[in-house]
């Protein structure tokens, strides 16, 4: 099951890079589950989901620029796979599962990234411009990345 929710949190990772640590982050400071212990106790820090949060509000509008580079630019795509290496991690090692975590949310990622990618381009095409489809992809990593912390 938790490893199941580390690879969604690094589909939403692929979706939107900052969103899923700032989730996950979140999750560590409400005490929704406890990485104290772990090398990912810093997640839980006072400052942490502050940070991730403000990079994740950017990300949102900085997305919906027509200059914001592809997702699938080395950049970009590293970007993601390192954000959803570390909230996968951030999940799994509250279960005992960092490594199992970090790379099950590497694969989440790159399946978001893609994924989220097609999906987008599709919506953006049936809808005749982007705004439509980027604004619906932030709510689903938005919302998705909530639930998906919740649970954990």
């Amino acid at each position: 099951m938790f490893l199941l929710l580390a690879l969604l949190i690094g589909v939403i990772a692929g979706l939107r890079a900052m969103t899923a640590p700032a989730a996950v982050a979140w999750g560590a400071a409400l005490g929704w589950f406890d990485v104290s212990q772990t090398p990912l106790a810093f997640t839980g820090y006072q400052w942490t989901p502050w940070i991730f949060t403000l990079l994740a509000v950017v990300e949102l509008i900085t997305d919906q620029l027509p200059s914001t580079p592809s997702r699938k630019v080395p950049v970009q795509f590293g970007a993601r796979i390192v954000m959803g290496a570390l909230a996968g991690a951030t999940i799994g090692a509250a279960n005992s599962l960092l490594f199992g975590g970090l790379i099950v949310g590497v694969i989440g990622a790159v399946i978001g990234t893609y994924g989220g990618a097609a999906v987008r381009g599709r919506l953006a095409a049936s809808f005749g411009k982007d705004l439509p489809a980027a604004l619906i992809e932030d709510a689903v990593a938005v919302i998705g990345a909530l639930l998906i912390v919740a649970v954990s």
